[in-house]
């Protein structure tokens, strides 16, 4: 006969067992000390979310960082900037979890990454071990948190990913209990948003961002308008601020609009720029975060009706705007406001500019020496642009072509073509196509092709082409020191093209520097004997091939 409290306590274990498999708290902490963050997933970056969650390291280096799970490294990589040097673990779950900005690996990896870079005499690599090489277990060190690449302090940044899509999905579920957090997201502007021929505000046809703390009678507007809301989160224990996981809007108690972010794909994070107000962005750095939903966009994590966020202002009444904002942790914080409708009549809209390009097809822009090809996809909403064509220098290597659309944003790369105008006496592999920016510019790339350069570009502006045959400059830093410390550095830079790679050798042997911020430093000191003499050879190459090598002794 079957014992019926065993038979429930089976059952009850069984879907204890299905709940704790699926429950966010069976990652372990990937450090030994509480956590807190520097930066939560999705807050709002340049051309980018936030993928990942930022875990302070107290201000220093050289910290365990644990595996947070069973899994074996996927991937492994170790470049200047991004994530600087990072582990992927991939796991049994469907995820795999990245560790970036790492000191150090765990010692095989360590020596499995440093064969690689000596055999082929590179400290850049992108390596992916066979499945099983280098299994970890849950809780296992396998770094050493560091501040690598473009990193701004120590940390340790943390990403899930789907395995499979490298789809990014918000880590905070699963150290929520690790993490304290009682303060609600706060909000610092309102903004309001006429469609362009179709609405007004205050009069105008000119969107109005106001201070929140000034937002108080209420806000004349006809037509149809959008809304906007720039506010930071925080949390216990940190003078941080995050992005808001959750922003509603609701008008007369109606939902219009809702955005939460807990996961990205990679072809959607440069859609950013077209979730926030792009030109505020670039105008004042202030982000704006639209409740509106331009044709082009395709982020998963907007939520909104038939309207895509517009509220048709058509009534000589009142409108109850609220905002309710949300972080990760339930707490709430609400903002009200009142739009009353005056009926006033509509100015048609006129787009400047001398062509219209359409964010549903591919656009071509052809003046003489200029093709711009922008492939459907690449425009979040229909905008006019217009083309300037400098010619004052009869001298240079191209007509200098400012693509101008005002403050508009491009999804990706399109092709640029620009003509050159006459060859010089320098090889064709020296000319470049650089972006002008005041007095500023920036080296695009690009090659040459019957006559043209022709390169990617995912931004409208000014270009040109132009030549470069001046090699990097390469200056010793501290060599007296080098003696004693064995820390060899060097400074390098490039004006025109920036630099492209590097190689040391000592005594005729490569041996492994870095490269950050403009200096390069000696990774292994004890490839050098102290009290023997040696010999440096140090050869850097820019962008267009122009090479350095400097040859000291020391």
């Amino acid at each position: 006969m079957i014992d019926l409290r065993k038979a429930l306590l089976a059952i009850l274990c069984c879907v204890s067992s299905v709940v704790n498999a699926g429950d966010t708290i069976k990652y372990c902490a990937p450090l030994d000390f509480p956590l807190l963050l520097s930066a939560n997933f999705g807050e709002l970056r340049p051309n980018h979310f936030h993928n990942g969650l930022d875990f302070k390291t107290k201000g220093t280096v050289g910290h365990p960082v644990r595996c947070i799970a069973d899994g074996y490294v996927s991937r492994v990589a170790v470049q200047h900037g991004g994530y600087g040097q990072a582990i992927y673990i991939t796991h049994p779950d469907g995820h795999t979890s990245v560790y970036g900005h790492v000191l150090s690996f765990a010692p095989e990896v360590e020596k499995y990454v440093r064969e690689y870079q000596y055999a082929n005499e590179t400290f850049v690599c992108y390596l992916y071990p066979e499945p099983g090489r280098f299994k970890f277990k849950k809780g296992d060190i396998i770094a050493l948190s560091g501040n690598e690449g473009s990193s701004a302090g120590p940390h340790l940044h943390l990403e899930i990913r789907k395995t499979g899509t490298d789809e990014y999905l918000d880590p905070m579920p699963y150290f929520r209990s690790k993490i304290k957090d009682t303060k609600a997201p706060k909000a610092s502007f309102i903004g309001l948003y006429p469609v362009k021929g179709k609405g007004l505000v205050e009069g105008s046809t000119n969107k109005k961002i106001y201070p929140v703390a000034s937002v108080k009678s209420p806000i004349t507007a006809w037509g149809q308008i959008y809304a906007a809301i720039s506010a930071k989160d925080y949390m216990d224990g940190t003078s941080n601020f995050y992005g808001v996981h959750s922003v509603t809007l609701y008008v007369d108690s109606v939902e219009v609009f809702n955005s939460k972010t807990d996961r990205v794909l990679p072809d959607e994070n440069r859609m950013i720029n077209t979730f926030t107000d792009y030109d505020e962005l670039v105008r004042s750095r202030r982000l704006m975060m639209r409740s509106y939903k331009s044709p082009g966009n395709k982020l998963r994590l907007h939520h909104v009706g038939k309207d895509r966020g517009v509220v048709n202002i058509d009534s000589e009444r009142d409108y109850k705007f609220v905002y309710v904002l949300e972080d990760n942790f339930g707490n709430k914080s609400k903002y009200r406001f009142t739009v009353r409708g005056k009926k006033q009549d509509i100015p048609e809209y006129c787009m400047k500019g001398e062509e219209l390009l359409l964010s549903s097809r591919t656009a071509i822009i052809q003046r003489p020496g200029m093709e711009f090809i922008i492939p459907k996809g690449m425009l979040y909403d229909d905008t006019k642009v217009s083309v300037g064509i400098t010619a004052e220098d009869t001298t240079a290597v191209s007509l200098e072509y400012d693509i101008d659309a005002g403050n508009t944003p491009l999804h990706g790369y399109c092709p640029l073509s620009i003509g050159v105008r006459k060859l010089n006496t320098v090889s064709p592999d020296k000319y470049y196509i650089r972006k002008i920016d005041g007095r500023r510019t920036y080296y695009v790339g690009g090659k040459y092709d019957n006559g043209w350069m022709k390169a990617r570009v995912r931004s409208f502006g000014k270009y040109s082409v132009a030549v470069d045959t001046v090699p990097p400059s390469v200056i010793p830093l501290d060599k007296a020191k080098w003696r004693s410390t064995s820390n060899i550095r060097f400074k390098v830079s490039d004006k025109a093209t920036g630099i492209a790679s590097y190689k040391v050798y000592i005594d005729g042997k490569f041996v492994l520097f870095g490269l950050k911020k403009g200096i390069l430093v000696i990774q292994d000191k004890d490839k050098v004997k102290r009290g023997v003499p040696h010999k440096l050879e140090v050869i850097v190459t820019d962008n267009c091939g122009n090479e350095t090598r400097k040859q000291l002794n020391f």
